[in-house]
């Protein structure tokens, strides 16, 4: 289970719950912190790792006691940490840590999944590609426009998006930003969940799911800049042998 470590002091209950009852705990965003770590410890057995944007952050990980590190490059979709792209980034953090690194950011292919194994790191981290896959919640608009994108010059690293969580870099699809800046009006749609409607406002952070009504392509449809690489939807088992496929 991931947490957002700004607000992990809020849910220190289901934080500790996650230690003692599943096989991972994870923290981004914040600066990795030692007193955050013991206490996964002392709740359970759960290896506990941190997602970091820079060398500084994965020294920081190791510091704090983590069990593995996530270094992001900047090439990926969804809230950036850093702005190094991911294998400069890989190859400076394995010089410098002992400990499992795991590669993100713009991971889209086995040739991507190839790259990172090959220069060192334990493990790949992909995301975008797995929005467009049969199990997913992603709106069904949301999908489509992950799948038109040809290439990372349709995605932008931008703060446009940051109602609920301001000045935090993400990185969207161009055209999410464009269709935002022309919508005349506060509310770009709705989500409908039991019963209920609540108001998705123009810029918000939240991403569209197949529950939302109203102006998709007016929403955070973020993507990474492995995103020219998504060319259908799948079931996520199928996309996993095709991401090993290059791997021995």
């Amino acid at each position: 289970m991931g947490f957002f470590g700004q607000w992990v002091d809020a849910d220190l209950g289901n934080f500790e719950a996650a230690a003692a009852r599943l096989r991972v705990v994870e923290v981004f965003w914040t600066d990795p912190g030692a007193a955050l770590v013991q206490r996964a410890r002392r709740a359970g057995p759960a290896l506990v790792g941190w997602q970091v944007g820079s060398l500084d952050g994965a020294l920081a990980a190791a510091d704090a006691g983590c069990d593995f590190v996530i270094v992001q490059g900047v090439e990926a979709g969804g809230h950036v940490r850093g702005r190094t792209p991911r294998q400069e980034l890989l190859a400076s953090v394995l010089a410098r840590t002992s400990i499992p690194v795991v590669a993100a950011g713009g991971v889209a292919t086995a040739r991507h999944v190839e790259a990172v194994i090959s220069a060192g790191a334990a493990a790949a981290r992909v995301g975008t590609r797995f929005v467009a896959t049969t199990e997913s919640g992603a709106h069904p608009a949301y999908v489509e426009a992950l799948l038109s994108a040809r290439s990372a010059e349709e995605t932008v690293l931008t703060t446009a998006f940051s109602g609920g969580w301001p000045d935090a870099p993400h990185r969207v699809l161009r055209s999410a930003v464009a269709a935002a800046e022309a919508f005349d009006g506060d509310v770009v749609g709705h989500l409908v969940a039991g019963g209920e409607r609540s108001p998705i406002t123009r810029f918000a952070v939240s991403t569209p799911s197949r529950y939302v009504e109203g102006n998709v392509a007016a929403m955070a449809l973020y993507a990474g800049e492995g995103v020219g690489e998504v060319h259908e939807v799948r079931p996520a088992a199928a996309v996993v042998a095709d991401l090993v496929a290059k791997l021995g």
